[in-house]
């Protein structure tokens, strides 16, 4: 057979070929008559009966068949046969790609949405820790997410056409960096709520507190009160004294390595000890005796604030039993929201907390993206607008890039649908698969050949 496609592959050799011999490969093959059974023989003939002469086998059966089959795939690979196209309905939709938890599913607030009245919208959920990211420079990108189906583990590769990203890129705390996906969706080019480059720089909350402080110093501290706050790239600066009590945050990512209250000088030294210990930057600002929390969060333009009190008196606020309440939007609440809005490009969703202290002052301490968690009762309207907001900036771009592939592109050598592989028994393992067989794609997508990754 790699004889035959050698040869197949030779221009000289399809040259020579009698006419019309490669149009009499595009035609089917004939069916294979059944074998007959195991107790049957030759038909019973009578001797007032002519005997017929026995027939040749048609050539798409036997041994000729796999010849006619490597023939027309080599063929059909080098142009010579026209392949059969792939069916428009299986190409007119736009694959988007939510990365959350699985316990909120997404699918069903885009089942039987359109794109401009034409595109079906195919979602493709899954965690930071499922999913392997590989781009290239013209913009194409293959994702590959590990799912769970029928017991096993398997591995489906596709090219999205946009991403919502619902799910923190980066926990000092459990150990969880993903910032290196958010690059590489990013470096394709994949448009996305919040702009990938907004999701990057919220990552740190001091970088992002940077952008408060900018903030603060154009609109005043009486319009945009932000906390007071010391930052320190490593234990080493951790020699001036603030004045007492403080609040230290080490690794101050979403979940830091940990926030502890200092009473004094010689609590703060322990702390900077422990600090050493972490490597890592910390921040440091005035405990504020806590009458409530305050909650301010923008959806497009929908906007809602809350506070949240202690219940069990703890003196971090947002620990322990607490009681949520939806309160009225105020000029002031939606001056922050919007002003935090700007920063990094623009947050489409976005979310500002704040502080207000016994003393009657409000005091800013956050501003969060799209991996905003969703409180009160109303996190079902919440999730309709995020969706209703994926659908609109969707439909912007397809207006914007007409002629962007859509998730299927029919080609040739491709493959016609979204590789899934089978991985192993077992429950998903978070990280990349091992111990499996992957379809290796260059970067028009187009399959190359597989590979085998061998377990650890």
């Amino acid at each position: 057979m790699n004889y035959l496609r050698r040869r197949l592959s030779d221009s000289t050799f399809i040259s020579n070929l009698p006419n019309g011999y490669m149009s009499d490969l595009q035609k089917p093959d004939l069916p294979q008559p059944p074998p007959p059974g195991p107790a049957s023989g030759p038909p019973p003939v009578s001797p007032g009966q002519e005997r017929k002469p026995i027939q040749p086998q048609p050539l798409g059966t036997g041994f000729f068949s796999s010849i006619t089959s490597v023939v027309k795939q080599t063929a059909a690979s080098a142009g010579l046969v026209e392949q059969t196209p792939v069916p428009a309905s299986s190409k007119r939709h736009k694959l988007l790609l939510v990365i959350d938890e699985p316990q909120q599913d997404w699918a069903k607030l885009f089942r039987g949405k359109k794109l401009n009245g034409d595109y079906d919208i195919k979602v493709e959920q899954a965690e930071f820790g499922d999913i392997s990211v590989v781009a290239h420079a013209n913009g194409s990108c293959n994702v590959a997410v590990q799912v769970l189906q029928n017991e096993n583990t398997v591995v489906r590769s596709f090219k999205p056409d946009f991403v919502l990203i619902r799910q923190h890129a980066y926990s000092m705390a459990e150990n969880e960096d993903f910032r290196n996906l958010i690059i590489g969706l990013q470096y394709a080019g994949i448009p996305s709520i919040n702009s990938l480059e907004s999701i990057y720089n919220l990552c740190d909350k001091p970088w992002a507190f940077a952008c408060l402080i900018s903030t603060c110093k154009k609109l005043g501290q009486e319009k945009f009160p932000i906390i007071e706050q010391t930052f320190y790239p490593n234990y080493k600066e951790m020699v001036a004294m603030p004045a007492f009590p403080v609040v230290v945050k080490i690794g101050h990512a979403h979940s830091g390595v940990g926030k502890v209250k200092v009473e004094n000088h010689t609590k703060f030294q322990d702390i900077a000890s422990v600090v050493a210990i972490t490597q890592t930057y910390s921040t440091c600002e005035p405990f504020i005796e806590a009458k409530y929390d305050i909650r301010i969060q923008k959806i497009g333009n929908d906007y809602k604030a809350y506070v949240r009190t202690s219940v069990s008196g703890n003196w971090k606020s947002n620990t322990g039993t607490a009681m949520v309440e939806q309160v009225a939007m105020t000029d002031r609440y939606k001056l922050w929201v919007d002003t935090c809005s700007e920063i990094s490009g623009g947050l489409e969703i976005c979310a500002v907390k704040a502080i207000h202290g016994k003393d009657g002052k409000d005091y800013i301490t956050e501003v969060m993206g799209s991996s905003m968690p969703l409180v009160g009762g109303h996190q079902a309207e919440d999730q309709q607008l995020i969706a209703d907001m994926v659908i609109a900036k969707m439909n912007h771009v397809m207006a914007q890039n007409p002629k962007r592939p859509t998730a299927i592109q029919p080609r040739k050598n491709a493959l016609e649908k979204d590789a899934v592989v089978e991985v192993k028994h077992g429950p998903p393992q978070k990280g990349p698969p091992q111990g499996c067989l992957q379809y290796i794609l260059d970067c028009n997508g187009v399959a190359v050949g597989p590979k085998l990754v061998q377990a650890n």
